[in-house]
């Protein structure tokens, strides 16, 4: 997930602003999207007229199970056959080395998220060497949130031997021109973390968006209980969904569960079968924190019966959390939730302050894109336990379904984040306990 701060990007419409999965039922992808309804604004999950259908149909390329010696452990690879130790990808040194070409890796930027740099490029680097790449067969770069800098170094990669691109697109507009150039010279093409829909076969390399969502309306409905909200006056902050399909699919899958309509954004007074009203859903553009710290403040300023927020990320419940503070709301009175289980967002789950973040672990990201990269650089086509589902273009708009694999996200809390985003050391646990206090760590089991 990318908080889209920079500014010159491509504006999406609504419409366009839309993405669908459809999962091949892969018991190790986990994921559970449901027909859209039908309505005025985009959907997620599978609208109708979309079908499923395999990923790793007829694409010129020589099956995998036909390569000999060590790739035929790589062909029995998954989205559940990564880890921490990145012990599975050396079952592709045998396809490191009958591919050709080199391998670009490009980032979006490094101010959205300090994913990229604190992530994102390691990881990307470990698997790939992991995987029998030497420094020649590889290179790893950021457009740092310039447009015209993501095609350009594209265009600079394939210039140099790039065989497969792996790029994170800043936007559909970035994603379309790197994709047309990529095919008219005989690149393949993996949109990583974000899908691109032009082209016939543009590998998109995720976790289920709309099972993020969920999770998220999960926690949200369970925190609501636990902290004993009474008859909930809802307000929702979405994330970008003017320049960012992801953050559509998002808002889906919380909407499902918490009001039961998969469309976004929801009006004002729409209500559930417990009695629950949402007071208002908000757009915050391009995901920039202090816009959604201006709306909220705008909102609990007309509506202060607000006791209950959802937030589409952890960047915007901070800004939540920062309001409520300076508003002298103390933990546990009104919930907020988010995603990326960043620092602090690990910080307001400990003190009381939010319900939980979605974890999706970057280093499985990364060597599911690598794999995946490593099978189509040896002219083979990827094995369906990495390829298990299909992202499709919503109703109406132009654009190709693409194969897709998706990965499995993780609702973190106090209970379980020792065992997650510690253990994994995505979260520096000294650094969490020296902001929330020993007291704070030692209940949820945390040492620094």
């Amino acid at each position: 997930m990318r908080s889209r701060k920079t500014a010159g990007r491509a504006r999406i419409v609504g419409a366009l602003a839309s993405m669908s999965v459809v999962a091949l039922g892969m018991a190790a992808c986990g994921n559970t999207n449901t027909p859209a309804s039908s309505g005025s604004t985009p959907s997620s999950s599978a609208g109708p007229g979309t079908s499923s259908s395999s990923a790793t149909g007829s694409t010129g390329m020589s099956s995998s199970s036909s390569a000999g010696g060590s790739a035929t452990g790589a062909s029995g690879l998954n989205v559940g056959s990564f880890d921490l130790g990145f012990t599975s990808m050396a079952l592709l040194k045998g396809l490191t080395g009958s591919g050709k070409g080199m391998v670009g890796v490009i980032l979006p930027d490094t101010t959205s998220s300090t994913r990229y740099v604190d992530f994102d490029a390691p990881f990307f680097k470990k698997a790939l060497e992991a995987a029998g790449y030497d420094s020649s067969q590889y290179k790893i770069d950021n457009a740092q949130g310039v447009d015209a800098t993501e095609v350009a170094l594209a265009q600079a990669d394939i210039a140099k031997g790039a065989s497969v691109l792996i790029f994170d697109p800043l936007n559909s507009t970035v994603g379309s021109q790197v994709q047309s150039y990529a095919a008219s010279h005989g690149v393949a093409l993996i949109s990583y973390d974000r899908a691109t829909f032009a082209g016939s076969k543009t590998y998109y390399v995720s976790f289920d968006n709309v099972k993020v969502g969920k999770l998220i309306g999960q926690g949200f409905v369970s925190c609501v209980g636990a902290w004993g909200v009474k008859s909930p006056k809802v307000f929702e902050l979405d994330g970008g969904q003017d320049t960012d399909p992801n953050a559509v699919s998002f808002a889906q899958g919380y909407n499902s569960v918490i009001w039961g309509k998969d469309t976004t954004p929801l009006p004002a007074g729409t209500t559930n079968g417990k009695g629950w009203v949402l007071v208002g859903d908000k757009i915050t553009p391009n995901w920039v924190n202090a816009t959604g710290a201006t709306i909220f403040t705008q909102q609990f300023t007309a509506h202060p019966d607000i006791n209950a927020t959802v937030e589409a990320n952890d960047g915007l419940a901070n800004a939540v959390v920062t309001v409520l503070k300076s508003k002298g709301v103390g933990p546990k009175k009104i919930p907020t939730t988010g995603q990326d289980a960043t620092l602090q967002g690990m910080e307001n789950v400990l003190q009381g302050y939010q319900c939980g973040s979605v974890y999706k672990p970057i280093y499985l990201e990364t060597q599911d894109a690598v794999a995946i990269a490593t099978f189509l650089r040896a002219g083979q086509a990827p094995p369906k336990g990495l390829v298990n589902a299909v992202t499709n273009p919503p109703p109406g708009v132009s654009g190709s379904p693409q194969p897709a694999s998706l990965l499995t996200p993780t609702w973190v809390v106090g209970s379980n984040m020792n065992a997650t985003v510690i253990k994994d050391k995505f979260i520096d646990a000294a650094a969490l306990c020296k902001a929330v206090g020993a007291s704070a760590c030692s209940a949820a089991g945390i040492t620094p």
